[in-house]
Parts: C-alpha cells; structure tokens; sequence
C-alpha cells in the first residue's frame, strides 16, 4: 500500500475507536514513515492547484493521527523536561544544506520541513506540518503554525505570527508564497494567502475576516493578497460609530494594497481610496 492509503486506513480504524494504548508496531512505523515524509517536503499539507491552494486531507489527517495515537511521554530538549507526545525534529540535516538554526531557542517540532539555505533564528518554533522553502528567513519570535506554507525566499520578521489551520481537514492553512517579505509583528491567520512577491508593513493583520482593498485592481478582496503588492493597515469607519459610547467615531481596521514599486501613498489618495 502506498503511504496514502496507509493513512486513510488507520483513520478508519481511528474513527472506529483505534486508541493510543492499541496502537502497535505497524501502526507506530506507519506514523514514523510519514513524518519522515512530511521532513522531506515529499508530502505537504497543501499544494497550489491553478489558482487556489488546496488542502491534502490525508495529509492532515496523518498529523492529527500523529496526535491521537501516541502517547504522552517525558521529553527533555536541553536542561529542560517537557511532556509531549512528539518529539523534536532532528537537525543534523540541516548544516549539509547550508540551513542555520541558533541555538537557545530554535524549536522544531517532527514533522516540519526546512529547505535548504534558510535560516532559523532563536527563539522561534515550527510546528508539526509546517513547510519552509529553500532560503527563507525565520526571525526571531516568530511562529509558524501547524500545516503552514511557507515559500522559498521569503523573509518573516521578529515575532510574526504564522497561524496553522490543521482542522477541519478539508480546509486549506495559512500560505506565504516565494518573495513575499512580512514586516515585523505581521499575523497571519485562519488559511489567508499571501501572493508571491509581496511585502507587507510591519504589524499588519492578515485574516479572511478583514477586507483587503486592492488599489490595483481597484477592488475589494477577502482571504488573500494578490501577488506583487505592497500592503499596510489603515482604518475605515465602522457601522457602529454613531453609537453613544464611540464619541468622536468608530473605527475597523483594513488592509490597502498598492503596486509593490509604490512605496508610500499620499494620505489624500489613501482617504479616498477607502472611500
């Protein structure tokens, strides 16, 4: 059987009432082969289909098995006992490929794959699922959540927040495409694609919830930035400012997307922009 159906079989039997303390040799060997799969980027969470990225449901159904037939155990990573039931990742690949991690910090769960000359700096953490391309930076503080999809070239800045989106299964997770570069302090959440080539102003939240006005294409998107876009937050007036408690006005925030060779935008042109 391939990988796959392996997968999908032992959800069968998960759903069935397959537990942790059942769970057997074959059954433990099938999750170490898919985790060493998921290490290699030979398998991921989701993939670009023309236009739309698609989640892999056996894919993530195989991380969650990861969860739910293991069980907890006493792991230490340094001095430091924790209690989980993976445990980290393996670096030893990663210096042969010209991949640095920092020390004192660099967390990787099993499970995440890291392309060849990226760079890992202390404190950060990558969660089971995870992908990061070929010569992506992961700076300090930053997070990248469970199923995420990273692309090559890619620059995150210290303490971004990357959000995972493992269940439902069906649904795709958060992706950062090739090029993009996210200022310092960007979240980024609930399967939100950023376009290739984008870059991003510093503390700007990216989620499906939040409008995206594209002065592009001159309209208004949600759950994506279009590719080679400069993005920043500004705020709208919201429906609620003329209640009593908002004196002086409500406000929501929004995100303006302008060509990337725009660096700056008059204040007059963003203010009719949002109007």
């Amino acid at each position: 059987m391939s990988l796959e159906t392996e997968i999908e079989d032992l959800w069968a039997r998960a759903d069935e009432g397959l537990t942790a303390s059942e769970a057997g040799t074959d059954e433990r060997d099938t999750l170490d082969a898919f985790l060493d799969a998921l290490e290699a980027g030979e398998v991921r969470a989701a993939e670009k289909q023309g236009d739309d990225w698609v989640a892999n449901e056996w894919v993530k159904q195989g991380i969650l098995l990861n969860f739910s037939l293991r069980e907890t155990q006493r792991r230490e990573y340094g001095d430091v006992a924790y209690h989980d039931v993976l445990p980290l990742r393996s670096t030893d690949d990663l210096g042969e490929r010209g991949t640095r991690n920092t020390p004192d910090g660099t967390v990787v769960r099993r499970g995440a794959s890291i392309g060849s000359d990226a760079i890992l700096m202390s404190p950060c953490f990558l969660n089971a699922g995870a992908y990061v391309g070929d010569g992506t930076l992961v700076d300090s503080c930053d997070t990248v959540g469970s199923c995420a999809q990273v692309g090559a070239d890619v620059k995150l800045g210290a303490n971004t927040l990357l959000g995972g989106v493992l269940e439902p299964v069906e649904d795709a997770p958060v992706v950062v495409e090739e090029g993009v570069s996210l200022g310092a302090g960007c979240r980024v959440t609930s399967g939100f694609v950023v376009g290739h080539d984008s870059v991003v102003g510093e503390n700007t939240l990216l989620t499906p919830r939040i409008p995206v006005y594209d002065l592009v294409e001159e309209e208004v998107v949600y759950g994506e930035l279009p590719p080679e876009r400069r993005a920043f937050t500004r705020f709208v007036e919201s429906s609620v400012g003329e209640h009593d408690l908002f004196e002086g006005g409500a406000y929501k925030p929004a995100v303006v997307a302008t060509a990337v060779e725009n660096r700056t935008l008059e204040a007059t042109e963003r203010e009719e922009a949002l109007r």
